[in-house]
């Protein structure tokens, strides 16, 4: 195996691009968060989050704009929302974008939570998968551990906080799920996250799945 030839980059690479990509792709995601508001249809909060898309200089992406709300947010990627479904007032919603910053690929997303009360498992849901992407995030930095090592790693962190990591998804996402859904979905979308999805081990059994 040509170890030098797997490694070279095209007369395009950039390392400025490469650090300045996943920047905006997070300024991306919380200026699209900050515009969604309980009572908002998801239909128009997608649209919103295409339109701040577009004027912060990506005007298309790799793979589609998601904005899910509750009940929504435990469906697989490819699984369409139910229509007309509103944030509550005290709910869970997911961004999920692959923006194209000029000739560089982007890709984030991220978890949040609204209202004054919201579910205690919705809550532990956006906590907990950016402490399972940080604890294995800083893992990846300081091992050298192989891809199929990292992913049991993950795992066991994920079983550590109470979650299973599931990795039949059809689309890399860090996914969590509220305990009372048994179902796969998006919901623990994180910042920068990694190729994970976790359902909560408290209310279900994942044998059955």
């Amino acid at each position: 195996m040509n170890i030098e030839a797997l490694e070279r980059v095209g007369p395009n690479y950039s390392v400025e691009k490469l650090l300045s990509a996943p920047r905006k792709t997070t300024e991306a995601v919380l200026r699209i968060a900050e515009k969604i508001k309980p009572g908002m249809p998801e239909e128009d909060a997608r649209r919103s989050a295409q339109q701040t898309l577009e004027e912060l200089g990506s005007g298309q992406g790799w793979h589609k704009t998601l904005v899910r709300f509750g009940r929504n947010t435990t469906k697989n990627y490819i699984d369409p929302s139910e229509p007309n479904v509103r944030l509550a007032d005290n709910d869970i919603f997911f961004v999920d974008i692959g923006p194209i910053w000029g000739d560089t690929e982007g890709d984030g997303g991220g978890t949040f939570v609204v209202g004054q009360e919201p579910d205690a498992d919705m809550k532990r849901c956006m906590v907990d998968v950016r402490r399972i992407f940080e604890t294995v995030r800083q893992q990846c930095i300081a091992s050298k551990m192989t891809g199929k090592e990292l992913y049991d790693f993950a795992v066991n962190a994920a079983a550590d906080l109470g979650w299973v990591l599931n990795l039949g998804i059809d689309r890399p996402s860090a996914v969590g799920l509220p305990a009372q859904s048994s179902l796969r979905g998006h919901a623990g979308r994180d910042l920068g996250s990694p190729i994970t999805e976790f359902m909560d081990t408290r209310n279900s059994d994942p044998s059955s799945e």
